[in-house]
């Protein structure tokens, strides 16, 4: 019962850690990634799709993004649903693929983005820390109800604890990395 709560608190810890790393990949550091367009949707023929489903994904430079789109009909639609995901872009059509230039960041909204990471960062630890306190209250609640020592509890507790710090770390590692690729220039 104890190594199962701890393989479960590991599990969701985890999780909290994957959300941070995903948002943290969604955030524009100056630099062409087709990671940054992950999120968009278009309304092709009345279903949202992913745009990669809808043609190539492709970085030619540092500061370009572009996609080749296999349905020459779907660029106004695959250039409208970029701009409606506030990103930040402007794609340019011409004709034949959508060109997204990616701005370089000025300094002012490299500290926004640093606060927004900051944010996500927090958000990601305190997640894991509510997954400690509702595991460890199971914990409580299963020592009364299995009869296990209290000695156990103790031990799980502390287990539980390290696999806290564990991926708070992990979560300021994430952070650390992206705030030092927004801040290069």
């Amino acid at each position: 019962m104890i190594k199962e709560i701890i393989k479960q608190t590991d599990v969701k810890m985890h999780k909290a850690v994957e959300h941070v790393r995903n948002e943290l990949i969604r955030i524009r550091t100056g630099k062409a990634t087709t990671n940054l367009l992950d999120g968009v949707k278009v309304d092709y023929y009345g279903t949202l799709t992913p745009i990669a489903q809808i043609g190539n994904l492709s970085t030619p430079d540092i500061h370009t993004i572009t996609v080749q789109v296999w349905d020459k009909s779907a660029i106004p639609l695959v250039e409208k649903a970029i701009l409606n995901a506030n990103l930040g872009l402007n794609p340019q059509n011409d004709g034949n693929l959508v060109r997204i230039p990616i701005p370089a960041l000025n300094e002012e909204r490299r500290k926004d983005l640093v606060k927004l990471i900051k944010k996500y960062g927090e958000d990601g630890k305190i997640a894991v820390r509510n997954v400690r306190r509702d595991e460890i209250e199971r914990l409580k609640k299963a020592e009364k109800d299995e009869h296990f020592s209290e000695d156990d509890r103790k031990h799980a507790e502390t287990e539980i604890q390290k696999l806290t710090d564990k991926h708070i770390k992990e979560i300021d590692i994430l952070m650390q990395q992206k705030e030092k690729e927004i801040m290069e220039v």
